[in-house]
């Protein structure tokens, strides 16, 4: 079974004419000879010393806000791999990358393939209409920020609403098995299992 490795950056958020101190996850799913990237924040250098010379088969976005994809075009250079986006973030991508295109597009029901893994592609709209979660179907869901511990990706921003990643969470995510290991953009790892009771309490609470 593939490992999972975890690079974790820090870097600015922008959005809204805001800034925002924080910390990324990176994470890459692999074996000894291949691996696949999910988000490429702030700084390229500590994710291709983690990568360690692997051939890498693709850098895949969980979503288009830029301190996912800022390090994205950089890495992507240094290691000679694709670039993966849903097309309906494309709008954020080209803010901090006006001169270069994602090189492929994500879609609902896609699957990449890394080390003897596959994994499948789960748009989750909400956070930003382009969102993605990844999942391996054996153990783990790459959630971007769609899930946290605690609950649901922000909502307070442009091309951000609520009800539309309840929606996701809800029917797409929440109806994986509960031991599913939820590897988040930010902060700590979760399980399905711990945060589906909290569902209506999200809901109610409303963020």
């Amino acid at each position: 079974m593939p490992r999972v490795d975890m690079v974790r950056t820090a870097g600015v958020f922008t959005l809204d004419g805001e800034d925002f101190d924080v910390e990324d996850n990176i994470w890459l799913l692999g074996d000894d000879d291949e691996v696949l990237v999910v988000d490429a924040a702030h700084d390229a250098s500590p994710i291709v010393e983690a990568i360690g010379g692997r051939r890498v088969t693709a850098i895949v976005c969980t979503h288009g806000h830029n301190d996912h994809i800022n390090a994205a075009v950089e890495l992507a250079d240094r290691v000679q791999a694709p670039i993966y986006l849903h097309p309906d973030d494309r709008m954020l991508w080209d803010e901090v990358h006006p001169d270069r295109a994602p090189d492929a597009t994500l879609s609902e029901g896609d699957v990449l393939e890394v080390a003897n893994a596959k994994l499948t592609v789960i748009h989750t709209p909400g956070h930003s209409p382009g969102g993605v979660c990844l999942y391996d179907g054996v153990s783990r869901v790459f959630a971007g920020d769609t899930l946290f511990q605690g609950g649901p990706g922000a909502t307070g921003r442009k091309y951000s609403d609520f009800d539309t990643i309840i929606a996701s969470i809800r029917d797409k995510l929440l109806v994986l098995p509960p031991e599913t290991e939820v590897l988040t953009g930010h902060g700590e790892s979760t399980t399905i299992g711990a945060e589906a009771p909290h569902l209506q309490e999200w809901i109610e609470r409303g963020h």
